[in-house]
This record gives structure tokens, C-alpha cells and sequence, in this order.
């Protein structure tokens, strides 16, 4: 039993919670009234990016940590675990709000996402080794904040303003950098480091980038064309 477990529990109902009273504190526009759950899992998705980029995601971490450029297996900032628990608490959260709310056809490239996620993490959480990788991972919510800010513009029907301009421009620029370099540079040093990860590990996190990253480069296009292609 490891207590990262309660933590993982604790944010998973916090979520929900959260998740539940959301649209008493932001009410949908008319024009999202028809999808009202999709509502509050976007602004839900949105407050567990936010948390994680105040706690411990800012590349000053890193600056301030540097042994974790060295190793990412056994160093990690303190309160880092916490916050890998609490991600994980949140995916499985959003997992299960996806599953029971929206058909499988339209979500399962999102579930399958959420799996690989929920068990990488959840290696972290459970040996409490890994969480330095996984903090450099959760660099992706980073981007994560203009990704559901444009969902969220969307819905709110206001795709033809300055704001959702803007926030196509900065989701672009975040999102190659936060997330496909980040992937890049993670994918680097598990190969780099593949003597010092036990084999099924290193299974498994090779197979998590393998899955990952085309994933990301698909969203990217979509992106791309859906703002500024057209």
C-alpha cells in the first residue's frame, strides 16, 4: 500500500466534486447549453492545468533542481509525488466522466490517451521513482491552458474575435514547444539512459512515447488546419 494511493483518491473526488459545482460557478453560454457536461470537463481539464502549472511545472524547477537534469529516476523537488498523484487522480477522473457522458467512437483517441497516462504515472506514484520524468511530462499542461481556452472560445461561440486569434497563435507556439519538444527531449534520455531503467520500465516508457508522440503530431495537424489552414 503506498499513501500516494490516498492522495490519488482524495484528488479524484476533489475533481468530481469540483467537476459537479462548476457550472453554478461558470454558467454555460446558450450556445453551450446543449452540451453542459462538455462544459464542465473542459473548465475541469482547465483548473487541473492550472494547478499544475503553479506547483512545480515552471522550468525554474528545473533551475532550481538541477540534479533532475542528471536523473529522473530517483530525484525529484519536494511535493513533486504529490503533484504526480494528484495528476493521476485527475485522469482517471476525466476518464470516467468521458466514459459515462460521450460515446466511444467520439472519445477513445482521449481514453486511450488517459490509459497510457494513468499507468505511467501510476508507476511513479507506486514506487515513488520516475516522478522526475513524470514532472517533466506534465510540461504539457503548460499548453494544456490554450488548448482548453480554445475549446472553451469554441463553445462559447466566439471563434471570430481577436481572443480566439490570439489564442490560436500561443496554443501553436506552446504546443510545439511544450509538447512535441518536450516529448522529444524525453524520448532522447530514455534511449540515453535505457541501461539504468529496468527493462519492463523502459518497456513501458517506450512504448508510452511510441504512443504519444503520434498522437501529438496528429493533434498538431488538426490544429493547424482546423485555425490557419483554412
Amino acid at each position: 500500500f503506498s499513501p500516494g494511493l490516498l492522495v490519488v483518491a482524495g484528488s479524484f473526488a476533489a475533481f468530481r466534486l469540483l467537476n459537479r459545482g462548476l457550472e453554478r460557478l461558470v454558467p454555460p453560454p446558450p450556445s453551450a447549453r446543449r452540451n453542459r457536461w462538455k462544459w464542465r470537463n473542459i473548465w475541469t481539464s482547465l483548473a487541473h492545468s492550472a494547478l499544475a502549472d503553479t506547483h512545480s511545472l515552471s522550468p525554474c524547477r528545473f533551475y532550481l533542481h538541477p540534479e533532475m537534469s542528471n536523473d529522473l529516476v530517483g530525484t525529484h523537488p519536494p511535493g513533486a509525488h504529490s503533484l504526480v498523484a494528484v495528476s493521476v487522480g485527475y485522469f482517471i477522473e476525466d476518464f470516467v466522466d468521458m466514459l459515462c457522458n460521450q460515446k466511444l467512437h467520439q472519445s477513445w483517441e482521449l481514453l486511450f490517451h488517459h490509459s497510457v497516462v494513468i499507468i505511467c504515472f501510476g508507476i511513479a506514484v507506486l514506487l515513488h521513482q520516475y516522478v522526475g520524468f513524470a514532472l517533466v511530462a506534465l510540461l504539457v499542461e503548460i499548453n494544456s491552458i490554450f488548448l482548453h481556452l480554445r475549446q472553451i472560445l469554441l463553445m462559447a461561440n466566439l471563434v471570430h474575435t481577436a481572443c480566439y486569434r490570439l489564442n490560436s497563435l500561443v496554443n501553436l507556439g506552446t504546443y510545439v514547444v511544450f509538447r512535441i519538444a518536450t516529448l522529444a527531449w524525453m524520448t532522447r534520455w530514455l534511449f540515453l539512459n535505457r541501461h539504468n531503467v529496468p527493462p519492463a520500465t523502459y518497456a513501458v516508457g517506450t512504448a508510452g512515447m511510441a504512443i504519444m508522440t503520434p498522437m501529438n503530431i496528429i493533434l498538431f495537424y488538426r490544429l493547424l488546419r482546423s485555425d490557419f489552414l483554412k
